[in-house]
């Protein structure tokens, strides 16, 4: 069994097809959805084990606890600039490129990049759902896009 399947199975694909935001053929290859199985495993492991959905979330989920700031989002998204918001690039300063990251909309949509690609198609990963969850693999940040306009500047719990 695969560890990914194809994001035109499940509807998604057009989101990295359109015209504007444009994201590049290489980039696209990089955009990998999870199997339903790993995906539900980044999912529990990473996010959440008692919640499939970000809109099921308790108060005291850690995405909820653990907000060290917030940012704004939504008009950098609907401007011509091409970076994410200047917030978000400073609280998760130290990612590399290469640095693997989960965007994650719930516990059976779980893209999978690198943290490069992501910054170039974030306008295009938007369109997918709202409140999602950036996790970069082994790393103590996190961020959450919300639907309110705003990005959570998160910290992972030990």
């Amino acid at each position: 069994m695969s560890q990914y399947r194809s994001l035109a199975q499940v509807g998604k694909e057009w989101v990295f097809r359109r015209e504007e935001p444009f994201v590049s053929e290489d980039d696209r290859a990089a955009i990998l959805l999870l199997s339903e199985v790993g995906g539900a495993n980044i999912w529990r492991d990473y996010v959440s084990a008692d919640f499939l959905f970000p809109d099921q979330f308790s108060r005291e989920v850690w995405v909820n606890t653990h907000i060290q700031d917030t940012a704004e989002w939504e008009s950098t998204w609907e401007s011509d600039a091409a970076a994410l918001p200047e917030a978000v690039l400073e609280y998760v300063g130290s990612w590399g490129v290469d640095t693997k990251v989960y965007f994650c909309c719930h516990s059976d949509l779980v893209l999978e990049t690198t943290w490069g690609v992501f910054q170039r198609a974030w306008k295009a990963f938007l369109f997918l759902d709202s409140d999602a969850i950036l996790i970069g693999r082994k790393k103590k940040q996190a961020l959450q896009f919300c639907e309110n306009g705003l990005v959570s500047l998160l910290q992972r719990p030990a």
